[in-house]
């Protein structure tokens, strides 16, 4: 059983090299990430030009993620690129009319100008993940007088944050309407954005990209406290393509304690409303320098298996580790293995729903059918790659083969849980009842079926029109009665 869980892994200095990139695509990558945080143009272009053009040297599909980078609010720099180490009780003080470079014990500068308006006695801000902690005592027009709560060093350009949330920076900054462009003009599948704190945020970067001539899908960063009260998140999800349990920031902000939680409660409400979600940050971090993981972070990739997670991502770990390749194919053991468990396995997924559309009805009935006559694939004549999103949403243990012409739609799919993509040639409307048997000669030339299996296939009536998947048919292989 092929593994139903997708790999996200981020493209980075330590894949530059070809041997080392073919080795981490083939350990068994679905979507490699592009970071506009790190790079440049013409990195970005190239890594994407290399993940192709393997995929096509292998006649498989890759999908391409691009990640915006999202608002900089971090420190500045300190005097002669100087760590300064505080001690709890020192004052220190974060100065908007600090010069860039003139940071030391006593303040430092910070990128973000309007922090002092954001924030009020009391509050407490959060260096470089936490690793300082910082209570703010007063506002001095452009200073923000604190105490170190938290003992650490600091160096140049730490993030900040600010616990609970509410700090007014747009999602969507200069960089990112660039970045946006670079997107499209790279064909990305998938754009990723930071810190969306409102569905106008994505409705937004969703305009944008239209604007630019893409079509790629918006994924929904959820890193800020504020996006989750319960309205807010539901508008971000219905409006975006999918999201990603971004934990570093989102950690931070809410503090990680509270982190489990929501990550189950965000995978659940994704797909329940069929919206692909990928679980993010720090899952296999110690690999960037060990050939192993921690059991923890076994433990870790595994519950977000069970979870539900359509796809989990690898940052570093492939992008600047030292061992990329040996991280991709660990995840692969690990979500191989957690998927064997009957948890895995079992849906309850909109049982007790009336379905809106024709085609959510036949794909909702078809994993039913599928599952109650131990058909071995699920195949879905698919435009757009709609109706197998939907069948996805359905936890099970049969794979579902997304069989297009469109290469878009088929790297699309490459994120959704239990998809697996099929190329099929391009048949004209005379030939369109003998779709068919060209759908299962394709998945016998793959080799995932063979005679006497059962296959549940679904298409629409009439070729070429989206939305208009509306029959479903019973297939013995081997039978030519198709």
């Amino acid at each position: 059983m092929p593994r139903r869980t997708k790999i996200v892994a981020t493209l980075g200095p330590a894949t530059d090299d070809h041997d080392v990139l073919e080795s981490v695509l083939e350990a068994g990558v679905n979507v490699v990430r592009i970071n506009f945080s790190h790079g440049t143009e013409d990195e970005h272009f190239s890594r994407v030009k290399s993940a192709r053009e393997w995929a096509e040297k292998n006649n498989t599909y890759i999908g391409v993620l691009m990640d915006l980078q999202g608002p900089k609010i971090r420190l500045a720099s300190f005097k002669n690129n100087e760590t300064v180490q505080l001690n709890k009780g020192d004052c220190f003080t974060l100065d908007a009319g600090l010069d860039e470079n003139s940071g030391d014990r006593q303040s430092v500068g910070i990128a973000y100008k309007k922090l002092p308006k954001d924030v009020n006695p009391g509050n407490i801000l959060l260096i470089d993940d936490g690793k300082v902690v910082l209570e703010v005592k007063s506002i001095n027009k452009k200073k923000i007088i604190t105490e170190v709560v938290q003992a650490g060093a600091l160096s140049n350009k730490k993030g900040i944050n600010l616990r609970g949330g509410g700090l007014s920076a747009n999602a969507l900054t200069e960089k990112d309407k660039k970045d946006i462009m670079i997107a499209a003009k790279a064909k990305a599948d998938y754009v990723a954005l930071s810190f969306p704190v409102s569905g106008d945020d994505v409705r937004e970067t969703k305009k944008l990209l239209k604007a630019a001539g893409s079509d790629a899908g918006v994924i929904a960063k959820i890193e800020r406290a504020e996006a989750l009260a319960d309205e807010v998140i539901n508008d971000i999800i219905n409006e975006s393509s999918g999201i990603m349990v971004a934990r570093g920031d989102l950690g931070v902000e809410i503090g990680d304690p509270q982190l489990p939680a929501q990550q189950k409660r965000l995978i659940q409400l994704a797909r329940s409303n069929d919206r692909i979600v990928i679980t993010a940050t720090q899952m296999m971090e110690s690999m960037i320098n060990n050939p192993i993981p921690t059991r923890a972070e076994v433990f870790d990739v595994a519950n977000a298996v069970l979870d539900g997670t359509d796809a989990v991502m690898l940052s570093a770990e492939t992008a600047a580790g030292n061992f990329p390749a040996n991280a991709v194919r660990t995840m692969h053991d690990v979500c191989l293995e957690t998927e064997k468990n009957p948890i895995a396995k079992v849906s309850h997924h909109r049982l007790h729903e009336n379905f809106e559309f024709i085609d959510e009805t036949i794909a909702m009935s078809s994993m039913y059918a599928a599952n109650h006559i131990n058909a071995k694939v699920v195949a879905t004549l698919t435009q757009t790659g709609k109706t197998s999103l939907w069948m996805s949403r359905i936890s099970s243990n049969i794979p579902i083969f997304a069989m297009s012409y469109n290469k878009k739609t088929l790297q699309k799919v490459t994120l959704y849980r239990g998809v697996y993509p099929c190329g099929i040639d391009k048949h004209s409307s005379s030939e369109w009842d003998k779709v068919n048997e060209k759908a299962i000669e394709a998945l016998v030339n793959q080799g995932v079926v063979e005679d006497g299996d059962l296959v549940v296939l679904t298409k629409g009536m009439h070729k070429d029109k989206s939305g208009g998947t509306n029959m479903m048919k019973v297939l013995c292989v081997g039978d030519s009665n198709y």
